[in-house]
């Protein structure tokens, strides 16, 4: 079934998907960086059976990123931006697509993807590491799932706000049950200047994101919850790097530099895509 045109309306659904969330360890994701570095283009050929009319969005993604910010390479910012746009149908839409792919235990189910993610992965890895607090929300309660004390992942990519009171009023409802997650997270990317909704200030947290459950309080007797998570270095390396890390690169805070290492800026020295 083919999807329509994308949305001119601001879209919540990247935000609204953390009661998909596996809490359960799987296997890390590696082997996409392996594949060469190629455009976004070349990138969606294995994908274009997987995902409706992924070309013609991949065009206004290019048209959208004709001067990139963050000294990303066009192919790159457009890599971002197509993440971001939303189908007519929600659960056409890539993002939606490639998150459910990420949760699977089959890792094998990820391949098609690997040269997809090998563009968005090495985009992101070059702009700056946002350490902060975030906001998350899902319309539904949570609450009995996230222990406090426990030590959880989300594998799929997780949009999210730097502002509680825009999750709280564009994306949840008092009146119902729901879910507010606060987050101290380590390895997020503001990625507003390669969203096709500028608007939205999202920040975006990366597959393989691991965190502690702080504490859980009950807000509201309707079924309104928070939950903090404060990011942690995972013990092993869940997320394999898009490029070679090395001492003058940004990097994030993983397994390999989790002793109380700053996370470093400067540029990093990756190869540029085919033109």
């Amino acid at each position: 079934m083919a999807a329509g045109s994308s949305s001119n309306t601001s879209v919540s659904g990247r935000f609204l998907d953390a009661d998909k969330e596996r809490l359960i360890l799987s296997l890390p994701l590696d082997g996409y960086a392996k594949k060469p570095l190629v455009t976004l283009k070349e990138a969606v050929i294995p994908l274009a059976k997987i995902i409706d009319n992924v070309e013609s969005r991949v065009w206004v993604s290019m048209e959208r990123s004709n001067s990139p910010a963050d000294g990303l390479e066009q192919n790159e910012s457009a890599a971002i931006r197509l993440y971001t746009i939303e189908w007519s149908e929600e659960n056409q839409s890539l993002y939606n697509v490639l998150n459910e792919t990420l949760r699977l235990e089959d890792r094998k189910k990820l391949i098609p993807w690997f040269s997809y993610l090998k563009l968005i992965l090495t985009a992101l890895f070059k702009l700056a590491w946002f350490r902060g607090t975030v906001w998350r929300g899902v319309k539904t309660d949570l609450y009995n799932l996230y222990e406090v004390g426990s030590h959880i992942t989300w594998w799929a990519f997780s949009s999210c706000s730097q502002s509680r009171e825009i999750t709280e009023t564009q994306f949840l409802d008092s009146s119902r049950a729901s879910t507010l997650f606060q987050i101290e997270c380590l390895n997020g990317k503001n990625i507003q200047r390669h969203s096709l909704y500028e608007d939205e200030n999202e920040i975006l947290l990366l597959p393989c994101s691991y965190f502690e459950v702080v504490k859980k309080v009950k807000i509201t007797n309707n079924g309104l919850c928070m939950i903090y998570l404060r990011e942690l270095i995972p013990p092993f390396t869940l997320l394999e790097p898009p490029f070679p890390i090395n001492e003058n690169s940004s990097q994030p805070m993983t397994a390999t530099n989790n002793k109380n290492t700053p996370i470093l800026t400067g540029k990093s020295r990756v190869g540029e895509c085919r033109t």
